[in-house]
């Protein structure tokens, strides 16, 4: 009797036992988690267009209103052209910071933080009534702006790895796509909105304090977006990817930073980046004065720049595709480049008779900006490489491009056209193709700074 008993209650005990199991597998949160997860991808999607949105109107709105600002605060034409070299500096000085930032806080916290400064500084910027107020205000912004740049490509290394072309060129085209709509949009709204520049430039920081929102999860869970850097890529079906063993967690930790600048390559694409960047800052800056002192209406010269701009809106998300698959990205750097010399070459012999032609060539020449930023992804392994890669060249890149918008403005001013101007971007080209073919080679800055 006692041994059927004994017998019963293990019966008993096992069955509870799987039935426990049954229930718990059951019950198990893995419905939730993967909502959760692809809920989470689909914010990261939706901060990562709206923060592109919001990198450059900053910069080009201003430029479709340079002239009136100049007039509103005094500025004479060597000040514009400092003004025109703040976002370099900008970027130059607090690029660096980002990845520092980032893994303390976590890169959405940063990214939510930068999109911050963008909204406070676009909206003081027109009011502070002097050019160091001004300034000031537009160093705010810019700074969001810069920290936002190099944790963009960190973000879709981490969040979307298998998809660094795709996602980097849906990036590149919601940046394109603001970058136009600034330089289009600033004057008509101006002068609809009464015709005060003030008024024109400020209404951009409504569009940047809606880019605040979808990271602010992130700045409540930095803890796990940190974790993640550190563990493992995310994987966009909703999983992680696979977690590490402890050694090789410890080897991580332990391993010493990249030594990056021993990296040719890295070097390489520093300097590539500087220099598209110098012709882009230009001709945002510049181009539609140049047009508007050929004798085209303010308008019209807006609308020529934003056709610049918005040429990045198709070709940023062709060019990352197409550079993702092709082993060495040399031969789309000298397609640009080319694109770049003959608009150059038009703007100085023809400006108004050839000006829509020379705005569409030089809007794809300016794609060498997206294609930089995937060689940033493509040129280091791991989301830890992609962040130091993209931070130094970035920073690097940036400060060289200080010198050219500002150089372009004391030209202008004391030789009283835009001949040696445009001479000297279309002088520009050529080292810059040379070193975006070095920088498109297919190798690693971790192999080159091992060696």
């Amino acid at each position: 009797m006692i041994g059927l008993m004994a017998r019963e209650e293990h019966r008993t005990a096992t069955s509870t036992r799987i039935r426990t199991a049954q229930t718990r597998t059951t019950e198990a949160p893995t419905p939730t988690r993967p909502a959760t997860r692809a809920w989470t991808t689909r914010l990261v999607v939706l901060g990562i267009v709206l923060t592109a949105l919001n990198l450059r109107p900053a910069i080009t709105s201003l430029g479709a209103l340079l002239e009136e600002v100049r007039d509103g605060l005094g500025m004479s034409g060597s000040v514009a052209g400092l003004l025109t070299s703040v976002p370099p500096l900008c970027f130059a000085l607090f690029g660096v910071m980002a990845p520092r930032l980032a893994r303390r806080f976590g890169p959405g916290a940063v990214v939510c933080a930068g999109m911050a400064a963008i909204t406070a500084g676009l909206f003081l910027r027109p009011y502070l009534g002097s050019t160091a107020g001004f300034l000031a205000a537009s160093a705010l912004a810019l700074m969001g702006i810069a920290l936002s740049n190099v944790l963009m490509p960190v973000i879709v290394k981490r969040w979307f790895p298998d998809r660094v072309g795709s996602m980097t060129g849906l990036y590149s085209m919601a940046l394109a796509l603001g970058t136009a709509s600034a330089a289009a949009v600033t004057v008509p709204m101006t002068e609809a909105l009464g015709g005060s520049w003030q008024t024109g430039l400020a209404v951009w920081a409504g569009l940047a304090a809606l880019a605040v929102l979808p990271w602010i999860p992130f700045v409540r869970n930095r803890d796990a977006d940190r974790e993640r850097g550190r563990d493992g890529e995310h994987r966009p079906d909703g999983g992680a990817a696979p977690a590490a063993s402890a050694q090789e967690k410890h080897a991580r930790v332990e391993a010493p930073t990249l030594r990056i600048t021993r990296s040719r390559t890295a070097w390489a694409l520093a300097v590539y980046f500087g220099l598209q960047a110098t012709g882009a800052y230009i001709t945002m800056g510049w181009m539609a004065q140049i047009f508007r002192d050929a004798g085209v209406h303010a308008g019209t010269a807006g609308l020529l720049l934003a056709v610049t701009m918005v040429m990045g809106v198709p070709l940023a998300f062709v060019i990352p595709r197409l550079a993702t698959r092709l082993p060495h990205q040399g031969p789309i750097v000298l397609a640009l480049g080319v694109c770049g010399l003959v608009g150059y070459a038009g703007l100085y012999l023809a400006p108004v008779a050839g000006s829509w032609a020379w705005a569409l060539l030089l809007g794809v020449s300016n794609c060498s900006f997206p294609l930089a930023l995937t060689m940033v992804g493509m040129r280091a392994r791991t989301s830890a490489g992609v962040a130091q890669l993209s931070g130094f060249a970035q920073s690097t890149g940036y400060l060289i491009s200080i010198p050219g918008p500002l150089l372009v403005g004391v030209l202008y001013q004391h030789s009283g056209g835009w001949g040696l101007p445009i001479a000297l971007m279309a002088g520009l080209m050529i080292p810059q193709m040379a070193v975006g073919v070095l920088a498109g080679r297919d190798r690693t800055v971790e192999d080159e700074a091992a060696r």
